[in-house]
């Protein structure tokens, strides 16, 4: 499973759970007007510290902007888990004990530049306990979660059916909601799990790809669910027409429309290139061609090829880098093997696969994961290429390794 998926869940979850207790710094302020220091202050601000001061420090907002934030000696300063609701279980700290990377809650009076933070307060999760609680997200999700393309809704029984895929196999999982079961969906141009906004039962759709969390029955066709993401995105099979690597953008010529798009990449976005001969394997396998496949010419799955969720929601499947229980390998773990490439590993001409954002007419699309060596799965047969998008083959996030306090 790539850590970059649950870095952006367990970012999402600080955030939530920072703002949680942004109450509980109310009650240390009053303790702290007792003592003579000065009110509760109105301002407050989320996000991570990316430098150290001698006065402070500086966090980036996760509303985008930098922010220095002056620490008095008076400010209170707490330290809580990331699996904390509330501040019965903080420790107070001092400054010297926060790091980059941390992520923090401060409350203060700010500047009338809106740049400087006077600090009296701050809730801290540290780098390393968010970590932490990464590694057992990511356990979980994968060990407990299941994904696919959305076959159809019934709000009546309160019930998703979903098609999900391994190489060669398709099969229904019948995923089941309760008022407890939560809903989210990713903005119609973000590869960020960040900006996944809670939503109700009825936008989710026939033709949306979907990761639950939860529980399955013995066969797997049944799925209790205690967290959905879904998303409608867009996949483009086409061939490069230009790189422009100080943009880091690609032309792309859809071959279904015939027409230019322009894909745009980000730091979220995921590239992988297949080796040949890896190419002409999965070509195989999709179509049927090796052992364990449908018979040649078999259709892997009905409907419109499936888009994959973007940025934090974890891979489909069983044991890490191993098959589902029962099916084929699960071509995410087989890419998750993968090295990533870059702009520059690819050449005009070249046949690729996009997961994409929906996207504008005139901003073009935002690229969650791009596949090139493909030509022998394109010309393979359509069903074949039609299942690596229903594979579910990327779920976005931001790929090992990278910064994950955006």
């Amino acid at each position: 499973m790539r850590k970059g998926t649950c870095r952006r869940l367990m970012d999402m979850n600080a955030k939530r759970v920072l703002t949680s207790l942004c109450q509980g710094i109310l009650v240390f302020s009053l303790v702290a007007i007792g003592r003579g220091q000065a009110p509760s202050p109105t301002y407050k601000a989320i996000g991570a510290v990316v430098s150290i001061e001698p006065t402070g420090f500086t966090i980036q907002t996760d509303s985008g902007t930098r922010l220095t934030v002056l620490l008095p000696n008076q400010a209170i300063l707490l330290r809580v888990a990331p699996n904390e609701k509330t501040l019965k279980n903080a420790t107070k700290i001092n400054a010297g004990e926060i790091s980059v990377g941390d992520r923090i809650q401060v409350r203060g009076h700010i500047s009338d530049d809106q740049k400087t933070l006077l600090a009296t307060a701050a809730i801290v999760m540290s780098k390393v306990d968010i970590g932490r609680k990464q590694e057992a997200e990511r356990a979980d999700w994968q060990k407990r979660g299941v994904g696919g393309l959305v076959s159809s809704v019934d709000p009546a029984t309160s019930t998703i059916t979903i098609s999900t895929t391994a190489l060669g196999t398709v099969k229904k999982v019948a995923i089941h909601i309760t008022k407890d079961t939560i809903l989210r969906r990713y903005a119609a141009d973000s590869v960020r799990f960040d900006d996944a906004k809670p939503a109700p039962l009825d936008q989710i759709n026939p033709g949306d790809q979907l990761r639950a969390r939860g529980t399955r029955n013995e066969d797997g066709s049944e799925f209790a669910a205690d967290e959905i993401v879904s998303g409608s995105f867009r996949n483009i099979a086409g061939t490069v027409s230009s790189i422009d690597v100080s943009q880091n953008t690609i032309s792309v010529t859809d071959l279904k429309t015939k027409k230019p798009v322009l894909v745009k990449f980000t730091a979220d976005s995921q590239l992988r290139k297949l080796p040949p001969m890896m190419a002409q394997m999965i070509a195989m396998r999709l179509k049927g061609g090796s052992a364990g496949g449908p018979p040649n010419g078999t259709s892997t799955g009905g409907g419109a090829p499936a888009a994959a969720p973007s940025a934090g929601v974890p891979p489909t499947g069983g044991g890490p880098g191993g098959p589902r229980s029962g099916g084929a390998p699960d071509l995410q773990q087989i890419l998750n093997r993968m090295p990533p490439a870059t702009l520059a590993d690819l050449q005009k001409g070249d046949a690729v696969m996009i997961v994409a954002t929906q996207g504008t007419a005139s901003g073009g699309v935002t690229a969650i994961t791009l596949l090139g060596g493909v030509e022998a799965i394109l010309t393979s047969s359509g069903s074949a290429s039609q299942a690596m998008f229903m594979a579910g083959w990327n779920l976005g996030g931001a790929p090992s390794g990278e910064e994950t306090t955006q």
